[in-house]
């Protein structure tokens, strides 16, 4: 029994599911934001030492402890009955629950169990991951210093770029922005004393030829390269994604920088991860950092490189 949590309009989802169903695999799919109002989770410890944790959902019933493989796709947090009149603490209650039981399951999850993305999905525990392993990377600093960031700024002659530390969403003033990576103009240096109030990460900016994903799905890798140079809108960070004028073709990695992600993801405890590297004008792989959950379906579109088929196969193996 396969068992894959995410939201509903989750495509990616939706893909991997109908190719399980296709390969006659036992799937089920659950929404963890209709707990407690539409579903049951139930936990039973008995007085000789086994437990039988359950999940009733849609009238079937799913004993979590007969899974095999766990899809931790996308899943939101419980919400509750809007009756309810202490909202916020039932709902906790109902995530304490939830996440307790998912982190607890015996079985192969992908990409990994939720404290194990939450590590893995941090920008600087990737960065000296990633340096350990022997990625090149940027010069970068991790800073809430002014006086750093000036003299970092100098030091590369003005040719840096910002990025968030985590999250890339920002809520201000009841609107919500997105925060990608930007180079720095001489304008920006004025605020430069902000830094005190957040840390922010800065690296020199590096020279593109491509960029490159690289998807890991167990020990497989697959590589695309999207071509953000020619736009203008992508020059810094190709999730301004730009249809019209952004090829995306595959990318044959190098022998020891393919063999560099497999290890990469093996060592941040993840069965897949989507890594965002920089080819250089002179052939080097540089890397930039690493999604743990991140999309697929967009390269797959691009160039037929079969990434769901691999996570299909993934979660058939039940290999952990």
């Amino acid at each position: 029994m396969i068992l894959v949590l995410t939201s509903d309009g989750d495509e990616h989802a939706d893909r991997v599911v109908d190719m399980l169903t296709a390969s006659d695999a036992d799937v089920a799919v659950f929404d963890p934001a209709s707990y407690p109002t539409a579903a049951t989770l139930e936990i039973g410890h008995s007085g000789d030492g086994s437990t039988r944790r359950t999940l009733v959902a849609d009238g079937r019933e799913v004993v979590l402890d007969e899974l095999t493989a766990l899809w931790y796709r996308r899943p939101l947090p419980p919400v509750a009955d809007p009756r309810v009149t202490a909202r916020a603490h039932v709902e906790q209650e109902c995530l304490v629950v939830a996440e307790s039981l998912w982190d607890s399951l015996d079985c192969l999850t992908v990409p990994a169990s939720r404290p194990v993305i939450d590590r893995a999905a941090r920008k600087p525990y990737q960065l000296e991951q990633a340096r350990r392993l022997g990625f090149e990377l940027p010069a970068t600093l991790i800073t809430t210093d002014p006086e750093s960031f000036l003299d970092f700024y100098d030091r590369h002659e003005g040719r840096v770029i910002t990025k968030p530390v985590h999250g890339n969403q920002l809520e201000a003033g009841g609107e919500r922005f997105g925060r990608f990576a930007a180079p720095v103009s001489p304008m920006d240096l004025a605020h430069a004393d902000a830094l005190r109030l957040c840390p922010v990460i800065v690296q020199a900016y590096v020279p593109k030829r491509v960029e490159v994903r690289a998807t890991v799905v167990g020990r497989e890798v697959f590589a695309a390269e999207i071509h953000s140079q020619v736009s203008n809108h992508t020059r810094h960070d190709w999730r301004h994604y730009d249809p019209g004028a952004t090829p995306i073709k595959p990318h044959e990695l190098p022998a020891e920088v393919s063999a560099r992600c497999v290890a990469l993801v093996e060592r941040l405890g993840l069965t897949y991860g989507a890594i965002d590297l920089i080819v250089t004008p002179e052939g080097r792989h540089v890397f930039l950092e690493i999604n743990p959950n991140g999309q697929f379906l967009w390269i797959e579109a691009a160039t037929g490189l079969p990434i769901g088929a691999a996570v299909r196969d993934l979660l058939m193996s039940g290999v952990k």
